[in-house]
């Protein structure tokens, strides 16, 4: 609520005749609203579709595998977070690496990109220019199996969150940490409801399962010093919101329900906003499917989100725009079993589904917006999760994400 105050006191300063200070202080405070809730002022709204979705092109460009290798002894693999530094046009790729292989990390990439001047923008380089271990509140590096990171999001020009699916047949609670991008120190903790971690003995079944949690995280910030927003969704379902009988529903023909939080970080001490029902598409056949990453494209509750299914020995990835603008606070709502009609989820539309591609696909996990390109145009970058299998590939892909002209 501070950029709210803000706008009071500045108009504070400026208004004399009463009448207009009324006036000013109550357009200015609703602008505040819209601004911070993601809401379209109504004289910039045509109708309820123009204000639900982006009108959005997303074009493939290029593919690019990295090869297999190591960097400083340690295997450089398990690729399942990108984020990109603009100031420093430099990326930063965290390892799902339970501290098994090496203790867990992120690595710092230069990527070099054809802007497309007198071609197809494409992938020209990929180079592993770091590596940085994570150390945890004690200062030491994370044991074996005490750690599970798939997410990542740059937060401040030193520091960036990255989360934890943790363990939870080992009782190793799920987290989103902030850490420093130089050294991987921790810094601090965000509050994890205690609807995502595991019961105690005797409790109902609740939290996050094994390999189902926070798979997925995005920041958006206003400008620099500003309290900013983290969101962090879960790749399926918590243990309390499967459906009683999952062959029925659920997971196989109506899809998982994932919850999606809402932080606000800074100024103050960090607030659970709200949070929503993410609705998963169904696996397919007798396969899997989940939830891998989500990307804010605007300050407006527009998202960009990944689903990354597998069946048959074979990947497939369908990326979605949704909108937050609409979806209920299900942050009061203990268990999502049964219908719960009420209840009004967040809005997807299907943006691309690259089965159609005509590539062959890996374990898609994650993505980020790079630099622009010669057009003007915004790059967005998919990275795939090779598991650290010789059969698998560390895949880059390469799209141009821009408005409907």
């Amino acid at each position: 609520m501070q950029q709210i105050d803000r706008t009071y006191h500045k108009w504070r300063s400026r208004a004399r005749d009463p009448k207009v200070r009324h006036r000013a202080w109550l357009g200015a405070f609703l602008a505040a609203i819209f601004l911070f809730f993601g809401i379209a002022h109504p004289s910039q709204a045509k109708s309820t579709g123009d204000r639900t979705f982006l009108q959005l092109d997303l074009q493939f460009l290029h593919e690019y595998q990295l090869p297999k290798q190591e960097f400083a002894s340690t295997p450089v693999g398990g690729l399942s977070a990108i984020s990109y530094d603009r100031d420093r046009d430099r990326y930063y790729v965290l390892s799902d690496d339970r501290s098994d292989l090496a203790p867990a990390r992120f690595y710092t990439l230069e990527i070099d990109i054809d802007p497309g001047k007198s071609g197809t923008p494409k992938f020209e380089r990929v180079n592993v220019e770091s590596v940085q271990f994570l150390s945890n509140p004690k200062g030491e590096f994370y044991a074996k199996g005490s750690i599970d990171p798939e997410g990542m999001a740059i937060a401040t020009s030193k520091t960036a969150y990255i989360s934890s699916e943790g363990i939870a047949r080992s009782g190793i609670p799920a987290f989103i940490d902030e850490f420093e991008l130089e050294t991987g120190k921790w810094r601090k903790s965000l509050p994890v409801p205690s609807r995502y971690l595991p019961a105690a003995q005797g409790e109902a079944p609740k939290g996050i399962e094994d390999n189902l949690g926070f798979e997925a995280l995005t920041v958006v910030k206003e400008s620099p010093g500003d309290p900013f927003r983290i969101f962090a969704a879960t790749e399926s379902a918590l243990a309390q919101d499967k459906q009683d009988n999952p062959d029925a529903t659920d997971d196989k023909t109506q899809g998982a329900r994932s919850r999606m939080l809402h932080y606000l970080v800074g100024g103050g001490p960090t607030i659970v906003v709200s949070e929503h029902l993410y609705p998963v598409e169904p696996s397919p056949g007798n396969g899997i499917n989940g939830l891998t990453e989500i990307l804010a494209i605007d300050r407006g509750g527009h998202f960009l989100s990944l689903e990354r299914s597998f069946s048959g020995l074979k990947f497939g990835a369908k990326l979605f725009q949704i909108a937050t603008g609409s979806a209920s606070d299900i942050s009061s709502i203990p268990s999502l079993k049964g219908s719960n009609t009420n209840i009004r989820p967040i809005r997807k539309q299907l943006l691309l589904d690259l089965d159609k591609l005509g590539i062959r696909l890996d374990n898609l996990e994650s993505m980020t917006l790079g630099p622009l390109l010669a057009d003007g145009s915004q790059s967005l970058i998919l990275v795939s999760d090779n598991n650290f299998q010789a059969a698998q590939v560390n895949q880059f892909l390469l799209f141009r994400l821009a408005q409907k002209r």
